[in-house]
């Protein structure tokens, strides 16, 4: 069995778990004890594995940090490694999305941040330039804010070519660029704003995230403010794919990373009522692109339960079998080592779960 780092962003710090050969988890930490950790990347490009985190201190405020030896010891800049730069009139809340680039740009990583912008870092997360092009874009001034603030919080790379990028924005909507983040443009065809009075906009939608297909690299998923949906085009169009879910509301989507059409989604009640559907923790599966989901719940809790997963808390590993994990707002954390057939439950009590991230690591 592959050893396993799983990275659990807290409210209130890291945790840092462990699966050996035995398939157990031993868990360290909180990393930046109480300190929001909004967002992990663990980036696998280079010789050794490298960690990036985004946390966020109630006194000294945001700040990138990373380490080279699995969490044993962090680094953080002498200077703010993202900052936002004079005449923006602004100054950096949080940082929501840690993005390594593809492989042929492998000290390339990618933050996107509150308020909603775009980072570019080109030394491995030391400094991160501004991007400018998405900043200027005359549609930015009128990005509305999702409940937890106006945030880019989903960054798509293309693997095919380095200068095509995606992001996700609360609430903006999803951004395409093919220029390297020069410029930028409005891809929001088919997706509903079922709370403005024009519900197909060119901009605006509360998108909540966007995953990307392993083998059809054209194909996307998303989890819209009420939908899920699939594009066939790079983004270009959209068309719901939610309809067999007991909810189309939820936050998070992830992809499994080799297999084509097979993607998971964690439905969550919309409006009011922000609890799993019939108060159940279930994650649900497609094979086949979003034309059927199943339920996949063998070994998650029986009873009543209202734990909801978060947009970043839901995450594939790139293991044979494909681990699937999902952490919660009541502290747990769900591990699948067979693709998402089957569940236990590897930690519980932790503060608010708000992100996760997972990656074989020898």
């Amino acid at each position: 069995m592959n050893d396993v780092l799983l990275a659990v962003g807290t409210r209130k710090g890291l945790f840092l778990g462990r699966r050996g050969g035995r398939g157990g988890w031993d868990f360290t930490g909180p990393h930046f004890p109480m300190q929001a950790v909004y967002s992990v990347g663990i980036d696998t490009r280079g010789d050794r594995p490298r960690l990036l985190a985004g946390a966020d201190s109630s006194h000294w405020g945001p700040s990138v940090f990373r380490s080279d030896d699995l969490g044993g010891s962090w680094h953080e800049p002498a200077k703010p490694a993202v900052k936002f730069p004079e005449g923006t009139d602004t100054s950096l809340e949080r940082v929501w999305q840690l993005q390594p680039a593809g492989p042929d740009e492998p000290e390339v990583v990618y933050a996107g941040t509150q308020p909603g912008a775009l980072f570019r870092s080109e030394d491995g997360g030391e400094t991160f330039a501004f991007v400018r092009g998405l900043w200027d874009h005359p549609q930015r001034p009128e990005w509305g804010e999702g409940f937890g603030g106006q945030a880019v919080h989903t960054v798509v790379p293309d693997p095919r070519d380095p200068r095509a990028l995606m992001v996700a924005v609360s609430s903006g909507g999803v951004y395409r660029s093919t220029d390297g983040g020069e410029s930028w443009a409005p891809s929001n065809s088919g997706l509903k704003a079922d709370f403005l009075p024009d519900q197909y906009p060119e901009f605006g939608q509360c998108v909540h995230k966007v995953a990307r297909d392993p083998v059809d690299l054209d194909r996307l998923y998303l989890q819209n403010h009420g939908g899920v949906y699939r594009s066939d085009d790079g983004g270009a169009h959209w068309a719901e794919i939610g309809k067999d879910l007991p909810a189309d509301f939820g936050f998070a989507v992830a992809v499994h990373p080799r297999r084509s059409g097979v993607a998971y989604v964690f439905p969550v009640n919309d409006g009011s009522d922000r609890y799993p559907p019939g108060f159940r923790c279930r994650v649900f599966r497609t094979e086949d692109a979003g034309a059927t989901w199943e339920e996949r719940s063998a070994g998650m809790p029986d009873g009543l339960h209202y734990g909801v997963v978060l947009r970043d808390a839901l995450r594939t590993d790139d293991a044979d079998p494909v681990g699937v994990y999902l952490g919660n707002r009541n502290g747990e954390v769900y591990a699948s080592a067979d693709e998402g057939e089957s569940w236990r439950q590897i930690a519980r009590h932790l503060p608010d779960v708000l992100c996760v991230r997972a990656a074989v690591i020898g």
